[in-house]
C-alpha cells in the first residue's frame, strides 16, 4: 500500500481527510522536518517508503536532475480543491503500489 508524506505547504485538513480514509500519512511536522530542504524530504520519503505529495515545483526539478525518490504526487498550487486532492491521492493509493511509484511522478 502507498503511504504518503505531505510537504509543509499541504493543509492539515488534507492529512486528516486521508487518515479518515485509512491512508497512512505523515506531515512535515510529524516527521520533524519543519524548515528542512526539499532534498531532505525526499530522502526521508525514500528511507521510509513514502510518496511525497507536494505543490512545490522544486520537486519536479529534483526529479529531472536524477535525485532518487520513492515517488512524487504533484499538483500545481490552487489548481485543485481539497476534495479533488483527496480523490486524486486516494486513487493513487487504490491503484498503485510502492514499486509503481518509485522514481515516478503522478500529476493530480
Amino acid at each position: 500500500m502507498i503511504r504518503f508524506h505531505l510537504d509543509e505547504h499541504a493543509s492539515n485538513a488534507l492529512a486528516t481527510a486521508l487518515r479518515r480514509l485509512g491512508i497512512d500519512v505523515t506531515t512535515t511536522h510529524d516527521a520533524g522536518l519543519s524548515g528542512a530542504l526539499d532534498q531532505e524530504h525526499l530522502s526521508y520519503c525514500l528511507e521510509t517508503g513514502r510518496v511525497m505529495f507536494t505543490q512545490d515545483e522544486d520537486y519536479l526539478e529534483l526529479h529531472a536532475s536524477g535525485v532518487a525518490h520513492a515517488g512524487i504526487a504533484y499538483c500545481h498550487q490552487r489548481q485543485r480543491s481539497l476534495r479533488e486532492l483527496i480523490d486524486g491521492l486516494q486513487l493513487i493509493w487504490e491503484l498503485l503500489d510502492e514499486e509503481d511509484m518509485t522514481g515516478r511522478i503522478e500529476f493530480l
